[in-house]
């Protein structure tokens, strides 16, 4: 018989806000986080623009002396890691250690380390280069630190999966729980490369926006002019929990995770295939496995990047899906406030995805001020709308053809 597994913590630090309470509050009222990029200089890149986490202190999370052993991605984690576990009340012991395990990626990972130690080696040779480098730069060192300060002892992993990597850590979480191999993990994702070499590369793509003039305008989800995502960074974590486990210590319930769909396009490294395919067998998936009809969704948190195609497929997919219900069914992408957080995006839009469940108010999708005519649902556009729904998607899909889907539902004994 499968376990029934809940949400009990969240924490979240993003573009809009350090912790999840200022993030929401920003994202409910629609405020942007996109601004001109401060972590690096260089005019010559065509995006000169990104949503950073602005005003975040390391040393409120971290010791000093640990704090250069990891680049930011690793330290914005920790913060977010931490706001959960406070959240959730979860204390781990010697008694449970083993059975709380901690799953949390990120797409990239340490690029900016990578830049830094690159360039003191070319200038100073190989004695330049810091004994912490592997480590501040891998992606499994997210989870690592994480178990270790908790003293996690349970399964303990995590998705690299680029922008699709916070949704499949929570629901290879989910269903770790699911089966009875662990009672509690902290599962979500983190990114911080706002650097040369990334906001360059995704450049070279041609994928960012370069709406330069107008950052607080340029991340604009299934609006006619949009031109390519804007970056961002951050972290987003849930503490997941078997129910029995949950309620024999008191905890709060936030929602209650009842599916999981993961698929894969294969077509192409970057381009979504053709008619929102993929996306749509991954929704379907998660439905499934939820045991739901697609009519009981009352709320989907996009993917919703701001790019031509990825947005017009994703509404694609929502119509092969739903049906007609599509047309009845709030939709919207809180990446039009932060940005794309890449590895982050699944973590923080899983975190929003259950606030809206929790609280009552779906967030909006900012800058629609002129849809295409393709994305022609109910995006919440501007202004946040109080509804209680019963059931919330949230939607992720990454380069490589890779996608993930989840479903939370409002608790019910």
């Amino acid at each position: 018989m499968k376990k029934r597994v809940v949400v009990t913590g969240v924490g979240m630090i993003t573009p809009v806000g350090v912790d999840t309470e200022s993030s929401w509050q920003s994202l409910v009222s629609g405020k942007s986080g996109i601004g001109p990029i401060t972590q690096f200089e260089d005019k010559n890149i065509p995006t000169q623009i990104a949503g950073e986490v602005k005003g975040f202190d390391p040393l409120q999370y971290i010791d000093q002396k640990e704090i250069k052993k990891m680049d930011r991605f690793i330290h914005l984690a920790l913060a977010a890691s931490q706001m959960a576990m406070d959240d959730s009340r979860l204390a781990v012991t010697p008694e449970n250690a083993e059975r709380i395990g901690v799953i949390v990626g990120a797409g990239i990972g340490g690029l900016p380390a990578i830049e830094r130690v690159y360039d003191a080696y070319r200038e100073k040779g190989y004695r330049r280069i810091t004994p912490f480098f592997i480590p501040m730069t891998i992606i499994n060192e997210v989870a690592g630190h994480i178990s270790i300060r908790y003293g996690a002892k349970g399964p303990n992993s995590c998705a690299v999966t680029a922008c699709a990597t916070g949704t499949h850590s929570i629901g290879d979480a989910f269903k770790i729980i699911q089966r009875g191999d662990a009672d509690a993990i902290l599962a979500g994702g983190a990114e911080s490369c706002i650097c040369a070499l990334g906001v360059g590369g995704f450049n070279a793509m041609k994928a960012l926006s370069t709406r330069n003039s107008e950052p607080e305008r340029a991340s604009r989800p299934f609006d006619a002019e949009r031109d390519g995502f804007v970056m961002g960074e951050g972290s987003g974590i849930v503490v997941l929990e078997e129910l029995e486990f949950a309620r024999k210590r008191g905890a709060q319930i936030l929602a209650e995770v009842i599916g999981y769909g993961l698929t894969g396009d294969a077509y192409h490294i970057t381009s979504p295939a053709p008619n929102g395919e993929g996306a749509a067998r991954c929704m379907k998936m998660a439905l499934k496995d939820a045991d739901i009809a697609a009519t009981d969704l009352g709320y989907i948190n996009a993917h919703g990047t701001s790019t031509k195609y990825g947005d017009e497929l994703e509404t694609m997919a929502i119509k092969t899906v739903l049906g007609e219900h599509a047309y009845k069914t709030p939709v919207s992408s809180t990446k039009s406030m932060t940005g794309h957080l890449l590895g982050a995006a699944g973590g923080v839009e899983a975190v929003v995805t259950v606030l809206a469940l929790d609280r009552g108010i779906l967030p909006p999708t900012i800058n629609l001020e002129n849809p295409d005519p393709e994305c022609d649902l109910d995006y919440i556009p501007n202004t946040a709308r109080k509804v209680a729904v019963e059931v919330t998607m949230s939607n992720s899909f990454g380069f490589g053809g890779t996608n993930a889907c989840l479903i939370f539902k409002r608790f019910r004994n």
